[in-house]
């Protein structure tokens, strides 16, 4: 099965703290890599957890708080610097491009490769990036300005050819396709053999919500239903509650409601406020609602 990885970068929220870096995620499909939300210290994150900045294809900002976008023009930059060639991809909302245009003109003199930006509507669930292995969705949420979440979902693969039934019957290569596709065998002498006996199933498409920074929205599990993993914000426990219905955040507590209503494999917990020393209770309130609930830490890695 060809790999399906979610590497933690950072997982704090807006302010620094000595453990926790600000929100970065890059998400390994099939051998190419997005990066999800490029906050301070994305870079240097990125050195330690040996990604290779080349592998990067495109960038995906949820809204325009710093903790979620600062990095990104410094590691603009960079890329420049490392004499990259490739096209960059931008997906954010629409008011970040007049100030990255502004930011490149100012800092990336003489870029050899295109930075194209895109922008995203954080009102409309829609495929914003496609190709042949993979589409990535918007998730509209709520937040203090317009924020957006991202749903990764791995197109389905063709079933695996039985080897030795192939040789058995003798089937040209030439017919290995239609009998992917579905298509049944008809010997010489007549006899039908059934696709499903000339094949294996494929592995299920696998799948990945990222839900940063939002309040709870009740509804929100319908848009995730069944998903693989789900990165859902729990930027406080229910002590403080009324924290985060005034900033427009949620608790350990939302998270996992959503992750149980929405049933989905697993739940990571992230973007923690700077007051908790220690994100176990915050672990714990979850593990309440979903059993299979897990802290985020930076150079963490979820193999899906």
């Amino acid at each position: 099965m060809e790999p399906f990885r979610i590497h933690i970068l950072g997982c704090g929220s807006a302010l620094p703290t000595l453990h926790h870096y600000a929100s970065a995620q890059v998400v390994e499909v099939r051998g190419k890599q997005f990066m999800i939300d490029c906050g301070e210290g994305t870079q240097m994150l990125l050195r330690r957890s040996r990604i290779r900045f080349t592998k990067l294809s495109a960038v995906f900002i949820s809204h325009l708080h710093g903790d979620h976008c600062f990095g990104l023009i410094g590691m603009i930059s960079t890329f420049g610097l490392l004499g990259r060639s490739a096209k960059l991809d931008v997906y954010a909302p629409a008011a970040l491009e007049i100030m990255l245009h502004k930011q490149m003109q100012l800092f990336c003199h003489g870029l050899d490769y295109e930075v194209v930006f895109h922008a995203v509507d954080t009102t409309r669930q829609d495929v914003i990036y496609e190709d042949r292995s993979l589409t990535v969705e918007s998730i509209p949420l709520e937040h203090r300005i317009p924020c957006c979440g991202f749903l990764f979902k791995e197109k389905p693969t063709l079933p695996h050819i039985k080897r030795d039934m192939i040789s058995f019957y003798q089937i040209p290569i030439s017919q290995i396709n239609n009998i992917k596709m579905g298509a049944d065998w008809v010997t010489a002498e007549g006899e039908i053999v059934t696709n499903n006996c000339l094949v294996e199933p494929a592995e299920p498409a696998r799948s990945y919500a990222y839900c940063s920074d939002t309040r709870y929205i009740p509804t929100l599990h319908e848009r995730i239903k069944g998903v693989t993993a789900l990165y859902h914000e729990s930027t406080y426990g229910m002590d403080n509650l009324q924290l985060a219905e005034k900033y427009y955040h949620s608790t350990a507590r939302q998270a996992a409601s959503v992750a149980r209503d929405g049933q989905v494999g697993k739940l990571l917990l992230g973007h923690y406020s700077s007051r908790y020393d220690d994100e176990h209770v915050l672990l714990n309130e979850a593990k309440e609602v979903f059993e299979n609930s897990f802290l985020c830490d930076e150079q963490m890695i979820f193999d899906l």
